[in-house]
Formats: C-alpha cells, sequence, structure tokens
C-alpha cells in the first residue's frame, strides 16, 4: 500500500469514528412531491406514502405538513479559478436569498469556500451581519495561494465531508447544504462516495446548483452528473444555471422546495444489531406523484 492510499485511509478513519447509542432512535425524513407537471402536491398525509428500510414496509409514525423546525444551512461556494467571474453572480444571490429564508431567531447558516483547501469564513450564526460580512470575504485563491508546493486543486468531496462532519452532525432540525461549483475535485482525500456519506450521516440534503464559467477550459470533464448524484442520492435537488434559469431564479427554487417538505418520522422495526446504513425508500401511493427524499440512513448500535 503506497503512501497516498494510507494517507487516505488515516484520513477517513479519523472523520467517520462511530459512535454507539442504546436509547430507541427516530429516523427523520424530508420530503418533497410534485405532480406530473412538476408542481408541488402539499396535501398529502401520512397514509398518501408508502415507506420501505431494506425493502420491507415500516409505519410512519411522525408526519407534518409543514415543517417549523429550524433550519440549519451550509453555503458552500467553489472558489477555484473556474469559477472566478460567477462568484459575484452567486455571492449577490446568496444575500438576497437569506433576506428571503433566514429567521435569525431559530435559523443557522454557514458560510464556506473551497479551491486549493477548505476555509470556514463563518461557523453556524443567525446574524445577518455576521453571514453578510462572511460572504463579503469570498473570493479566488491569490497569486501567491497559488503558488504554493502544496497547491491540490479543488476540493470539493473533502469540503464536503468536513462540512458534514465538523459542522452539520449535532445541530438538529433541517439541514441542507446549498453547494455552488462545477462539480470537479482535484486533489481530494475522499471520493464522491465519502462525500455523499457522510451527507447521510449528518442527515443533511444536498442542493447542488451547477454554475460554471463557459469561457473557462475543464479537461474535458463533467461535473453534472457528480452533482446530480449528490441531489438525488441525499434527498436534495440538482440546477443548472442557464440563460433560461438564472442564479436567482435557482435560489428561489430551492427556497420554494424548503417550503414545501414534508416530515416525516419512524422507529425502524428491526432493532439495530450492527451498525451501517440501511436503505430507504419513500413514495407516493398515487403513481402520478414523485416523491424525492433521501436513500439511506445510518444506524447505529
Amino acid at each position: 500500500m503506497n503512501s497516498a492510499t494510507a494517507g487516505r485511509r488515516a484520513f477517513l478513519a479519523a472523520l467517520f469514528q462511530p459512535t454507539f447509542r442504546s436509547e430507541v432512535k427516530v429516523v427523520n425524513l424530508f420530503a418533497t412531491a410534485r405532480d406530473a407537471n412538476g408542481a408541488f402536491v402539499s396535501d398529502l398525509t401520512k397514509e398518501d406514502f408508502e415507506l420501505l428500510e431494506n425493502g420491507h414496509p415500516q409505519q410512519i409514525g411522525y408526519f407534518s405538513q409543514e415543517s417549523d423546525l429550524p433550519l440549519i444551512l451550509a453555503l458552500m461556494i467553489d472558489t477555484s479559478l473556474s469559477q472566478e467571474r460567477v462568484l459575484d453572480a452567486e455571492r449577490g444571490a446568496c444575500f438576497r436569498f437569506l433576506d428571503r429564508v433566514l429567521r435569525e431567531r431559530s435559523d443557522q447558516v454557514l458560510v464556506l469556500q473551497f479551491d486549493l483547501g477548505v476555509f470556514l469564513l463563518q461557523g453556524l450564526t443567525g446574524s445577518r451581519k455576521n453571514l453578510d460580512d462572511a460572504l463579503s470575504l469570498v473570493a479566488t485563491p491569490t497569486r501567491e495561494q497559488r503558488s504554493l508546493p502544496t497547491t491540490r486543486g479543488t476540493l470539493l468531496y473533502d469540503a464536503i465531508v468536513k462540512t458534514c462532519t465538523e459542522e452539520l452532525t449535532r445541530p438538529r432540525g433541517r439541514k441542507a447544504i446549498v453547494l455552488m461549483t462545477d462539480g470537479i475535485d482535484v486533489g481530494s482525500q475522499a471520493s464522491l462516495d465519502d462525500a455523499i456519506d457522510a451527507a447521510h450521516r449528518a442527515e443533511t440534503l444536498v442542493y447542488a446548483i451547477y454554475f460554471t464559467d463557459p469561457a473557462f477550459p475543464t479537461g474535458g470533464r463533467d461535473g453534472r452528473k457528480v452533482l446530480q448524484r449528490m441531489a438525488r442520492e441525499t434527498g436534495g435537488s440538482y440546477f443548472e444555471v442557464s440563460k433560461k434559469l438564472n442564479i436567482t431564479q435557482t435560489f428561489d427554487r430551492i427556497e420554494s422546495e424548503l417550503r414545501h417538505q414534508y416530515s416525516i418520522g419512524f422507529v425502524s422495526d428491526d432493532p439495530v444489531r450492527f451498525t451501517g446504513f440501511r436503505r430507504l425508500q419513500l413514495v407516493a401511493k398515487r403513481k402520478t406523484i414523485t416523491v424525492q427524499s433521501r436513500t439511506r440512513y445510518w444506524a447505529e448500535r
């Protein structure tokens, strides 16, 4: 085993140390439902859903059509050179989004940028001023930073793992990442699977926004599939900024999704004998309705 492989394993082992609990655990998930035309369906009851764990039906014990739980949100911004010309638009959209979404007495937001490294600009806070100050600091690496011998690229997967394990695991509430990037990772120790696993363990949805400068060369790589998978498996959504859908409109759609979530909870009828992931499938009994929710949860003994 080479040193790079050994280093990656040590890195992931330190991040993913399991904890063990003996109490009964309520598994929570948030879901949105849409009709055949893509419009939100907001009048469903728990009897309208079917929930499966590892293929076995489960009884929904907790259900709410509108969740007033605190919103725990991570704004994660790719500040690598490929994003330099779109940063101003992203920053402006973040300001407007917080204007409409943030409830300072209950919600908390963090701001993090990633490029050659992962930089937490503001930890979880409900202070709009602190968040505005942090967003004003978002910037691409300086010429001096780019010339350092430790330069590795764009640490997308490491940023997600770090955010989920260090910032989003303990807070309770509706947790989501709003991720603005071209989806290309260069140099992370973590893999795409590691990033998705970390989001599942932190019970965090990923709203992935594909936003890139068409003039910047990508070496033939396309981050769309990466971001689509992150969003699909965590129960979030994927958006692609274009002439038809600008960044402000994208944030408006995310806000709308957050306002149309069902809050669902259950206690598994299968006691946890071994710590690990369990598959989840939440579907509507009406075949014309599509349900969007996370596909796994971390069951701890």
